[in-house]
C-alpha cells in the first residue's frame, strides 16, 4: 500500500483489508510504503500491525515497486490508502489468480460522488475500464511471477502507470476487471477544479505520451490529500 499523509483514512483501510484477508483463510502480510509522510501515517500503520517501509520517492509507481520487492507472497495486491475492500473482491481475485490469471483489477465506487455528475463519471469510467481491461489505480492484483516478468510498474511514469501495467500483464496471461466493487474516497474528486482538468488534458494533447513522465502533469494527484 503506497501512502503519503494518509493518517485520516488509513486506519479504516487497514482494518478492512485485515478482516477481508482473514476471511479468505490464506496467509497474508500487509506492507505500507510510507512515501515521506509528515503526519502520523507510519504510526497508524504500525499500530494496525502493518509492516512499514519508509521511502522518499514521491512517485507512486516507484513506491508500489518498493512494496512489491519487500513482499514475500506469491500474489501481490496493490490497494490505495483511501480504498476499502471486502472479502468478495478479495476472494474473486484469488479465484482468478489460482486459475492462472496474470492479474486484474476491480470496478470502483466513490464513497461520496459529490452530486449526480460524480455517479455518471463513475459509471462511465467503470464501463471504460471493463471494456478496455484496464485496472484503476486504487486496486490492482497480480501474480508475482507475471509482475516480475513485466518489470513491475513503469517507474518513469507519474500518471497512468496502472494502465501500462494492465497492458503489460495482459500480454502474459488473462487479465480481468472484476465485477465486485471496491469503495474509494471521493476526496480528490471534490477538490478537482474544471480548469485544472482542462489544463491537464491540454498539456497531454500538446506533449503526448511524454506528459505522463512529467511530475507536473500529475501534480493534482500528488498534492496532500484533502482534509
Amino acid at each position: 500500500m503506497p501512502a503519503y499523509n494518509e493518517a485520516k483514512l488509513l486506519g479504516a483501510t487497514l482494518d478492512a483489508i485485515r478482516v477481508a484477508a482473514a476471511m479468505t483463510g490464506e496467509s497474508f502480510e500487509i506492507i505500507v510504503v510510507d512515501d515521506d509522510s509528515t503526519d502520523s501515517t507510519a504510526a497508524i500503520a504500525a499500530s494496525r500491525g502493518a509492516r512499514v517501509l519508509p521511502v522518499q520517492n514521491r512517485s507512486i509507481a516507484r513506491t508500489r515497486n518498493d512494496g512489491a520487492r519487500e513482499a514475500r507472497g506469491e500474489y501481490l495486491f496493490f490497494v490505495d490508502a483511501d480504498t476499502l475492500i471486502d472479502q468478495r473482491v478479495l476472494r474473486a481475485a484469488l479465484t482468478r489468480l489460482h486459475a492462472g490469471d496474470a492479474g486484474g483489477g476491480a470496478v470502483f465506487k466513490w464513497d461520496n460522488a459529490h452530486r449526480g455528475t460524480g455517479r455518471l463519471l463513475e459509471l462511465c469510467v467503470a464501463t471504460l475500464l471493463r471494456h478496455m481491461r484496464l485496472a484503476s489505480g486504487c486496486f490492482i492484483y497480480a501474480s508475482r511471477q507475471a509482475f516480475e516478468a513485466v518489470g513491475g510498474f513503469d517507474d518513469s511514469l507519474f500518471a497512468a502507470e496502472e494502465w501500462a501495467l494492465s497492458r503489460a500483464l495482459a500480454r502474459r496471461g488473462p487479465f480481468r476487471v472484476l465485477q465486485e466493487p471496491v469503495i474509494t474516497s471521493g476526496r480528490k474528486l471534490a477538490a478537482l477544479r474544471l480548469r485544472d482538468v482542462l489544463m491537464q488534458l491540454l498539456r497531454a494533447g500538446v506533449r503526448g505520451p511524454r506528459a505522463l513522465k512529467e511530475r507536473e502533469f500529475a501534480s493534482m494527484w500528488y498534492r496532500d490529500p484533502p482534509r
